[in-house]
């Protein structure tokens, strides 16, 4: 199966997880585009959709679905999203298209977290895709420091701005064996607005070439 076919089916299975009348919290990235022209196909069912990104508010709006504010809409009963890379546990790394802020929120906002991948972003540790840091600009260099300090090795990702004004760092070889807790120490740096790490919160159903993972 390639890629491509692997990442079709996982956004169709998403598509199996929408209740009638909801509002659907949709991410960003290649598989989410397929549950979004999964949506489009239903969207008659459903109220509208919370969106992540610039680039999924853009496809959303060409098929006829309401783009909704995550503050009028409320708590969300399921939200779609790929991921860069997923352990066995649903822990994940997202960021690879700088939309992680705007997708941990709404993760944190949904009752049910639908992640939807392909066979290749399976992986017992995670750490070799690297992770994004979103950071206020003026706090680059303190935070890449205070990163180098906890193990990584961050590399700015020049010429990409985020979808809210922000700049990314990308840490390379970190060895996770304990995200929840790297998560948690890397909000603390003064300056991070958000981390890639989707640990504490991490999917609750995963997606793999559109097969349920069990």
């Amino acid at each position: 199966m390639s890629q491509n076919e692997g990442k079709r089916l996982s956004g169709e299975k998403a598509a199996e997880y929408v209740t009638d009348g909801s509002i659907v919290g949709v991410g960003t990235g290649s598989t989410v585009a397929f549950f979004i022209q999964a949506l489009g196909r239903m969207k008659h069912r459903i109220e509208g959709a919370v969106s992540s990104s610039e680039q999924s508010t853009r496809l959303l709006t060409e098929l006829g679905i309401p783009v909704l504010d995550l503050n009028a809409s409320g708590p969300l009963a399921l939200y779609v999203d790929g991921a860069d890379e997923c352990d066995p546990q649903g822990r994940l790394i997202k960021g690879g298209g700088a939309a992680l802020t705007r997708e941990k929120i709404i993760a944190e906002a949904s009752k049910q977290f639908v992640c939807i991948i392909d066979a290749s972003k399976q992986v017992k540790l995670l750490g070799k895709f690297p992770v994004p840091v979103e950071v206020i600009p003026m706090a680059r260099s303190l935070v890449a420091r205070e990163l180098l300090k906890l193990g990584g090795q961050p590399i700015w990702r020049e010429g990409v701005v985020t979808d809210n004004g922000n700049w990314i760092l990308d840490v390379h070889n970190w060895q996770l064996t304990d995200p929840v807790a790297m998560e948690r120490d890397v909000n603390q740096i003064p300056g991070v607005v958000c981390v890639g790490l989707f640990a504490r919160r991490g999917a609750d159903v995963v997606v793999v070439d559109g097969v349920l993972r069990a």
